[in-house]
C-alpha cells in the first residue's frame, strides 16, 4: 500500500540531498511518510574535494562513482524512491561542460518540467522541498537555478490536466518549501569554534559573501526540530567521499552533539501553500488533511 502522506525533494546533484534536508527527510520517513528524491544531474562536473579520492580511476569514472555514492547516502537518509532526471551536470557558467547539449541547463525547460511533473503525478507528494532562486547573490550554479525554475511550474501544473496529458493522472501538491541556511545558525557555529579555541572556517569574508545572498533569516517561515537526526546528515555526507572531505572543518569541525544543540533545526522558507497553516510553523505537513502533527 502507498503511504498515506508523501514528501518529494528536488535536488541538483548527488550530495545536495545530504547537505540540505537530510535530517528532515529522515525524521518524516521514520513517521511513515513516503519519501522520493529527484536528482536532476549525475554531478559529473563536481570537483573532487577529498584528496584521498583524487585518483585516476575515480576521475575516469566520476559519473558512476557519484551515483554509487548517492545510492549509499539515500539509504542512510531513508528515501523510498530515487529518480534521476537523466541530465549531465551543467558545470559553472563559461566552462566547457556548460556548453554540452546534454546538460540540465541546456535541456528544453518544458522537457525537464514535464519529467518532474511525471514523477509528482506518479508518487503524489503532499509536500515538495526545493531551492529558492539563487541568481541574486547566491551560489548561482546553473543546475540549482534550473531546479528552482522547474519546481515552481511543476508544482502548479501537476494538478492541471491541460498540462502534459501523457505524464500521468493529475495530482495537486499542497505545500512547497525552499531549503534555507540561516545566518543565526552559521553565526552560532562560528562563535562556538572561537569559544572552544578551534580555528573557525567562517571568517569576515565568508560572512560578507553570506550577506550578499540576502537576509534569509527574516524569510524563514518553518523550522523542523532535528534533534536525534543531525547525525544522519553527517553519515550521508560522508557517503559522498569524492565531494566531502572527512577532515573538513566546515562540516565536521565541531562534535556532532555540540553542532546539533547549537541550532537544532532545519530552516525552510514556505514558497506556496494550498492549505491553511499559519506561520511560523514547526511542521512542513501542518494543515495537510488527516495529518496529526509531529
Amino acid at each position: 500500500m502507498a503511504p498515506e502522506f508523501r514528501l518529494l525533494s528536488v535536488h541538483a546533484h548527488p550530495d545536495d540531498e545530504s547537505s540540505k534536508g537530510a535530517p528532515t527527510v529522515a525524521r518524516y520517513h521514520d513517521l511513515g511518510v513516503g519519501t522520493t528524491l529527484v536528482c536532476c544531474t549525475g554531478g559529473e562536473a563536481g570537483d573532487i574535494l577529498n584528496p584521498a579520492m583524487d585518483l585516476p580511476e575515480v576521475r575516469e569514472n566520476i559519473g558512476e562513482v557519484r551515483l554509487n555514492e548517492l545510492k549509499v547516502a539515500t539509504g542512510v537518509i531513508g528515501y523510498d524512491n530515487v529518480d534521476l532526471l537523466g541530465y549531465h551536470d551543467s558545470g559553472m557558467p563559461d566552462t566547457e561542460t556548460n556548453a554540452r547539449p546534454d546538460n540540465f541547463w541546456n535541456a528544453p525547460i518544458e522537457e525537464s518540467t514535464e519529467r518532474l511533473v511525471q514523477i509528482i503525478r506518479r508518487d503524489r507528494p503532499h509536500v515538495i522541498l526545493t531551492y529558492r532562486d539563487e541568481r541574486d547573490g547566491g551560489y548561482n550554479h546553473p543546475d540549482h537555478v534550473r531546479v528552482h525554475e522547474i519546481s515552481l511550474p511543476a508544482f502548479d501544473r501537476a494538478g492541471d490536466p491541460a498540462w502534459y496529458p501523457e505524464a500521468g493522472e493529475p495530482w495537486t501538491p499542497l505545500k512547497m518549501y525552499y531549503a534555507a541556511w540561516s545566518r543565526k545558525r552559521m553565526q552560532a557555529l562560528h562563535e562556538k569554534f572561537l569559544e572552544l579555541g578551534i580555528e573557525s572556517p567562517f571568517d569576515d569574508e565568508w560572512f560578507k559573501r553570506w550577506e550578499e545572498r540576502g537576509d534569509t533569516d527574516a524569510e524563514v517561515t518553518t523550522q523542523i526540530d532535528i534533534r536525534g537526526y543531525y547525525e544522519i546528515r553527517e553519515k550521508a555526507l560522508l557517503a559522498h567521499a569524492t565531494q566531502i572531505d572527512p577532515n573538513s572543518a566546515f562540516w565536521f569541525g565541531l562534535p556532532t552533539d555540540v553542532t546539533e544543540e547549537l541550532h537544532p533545526y532545519e530552516d525552510y522558507i514556505r514558497a506556496a501553500s494550498r492549505v491553511d497553516s499559519p506561520v511560523p510553523e514547526d511542521d512542513i505537513f501542518a494543515g495537510v488533511p488527516g495529518w496529526s502533527g509531529l
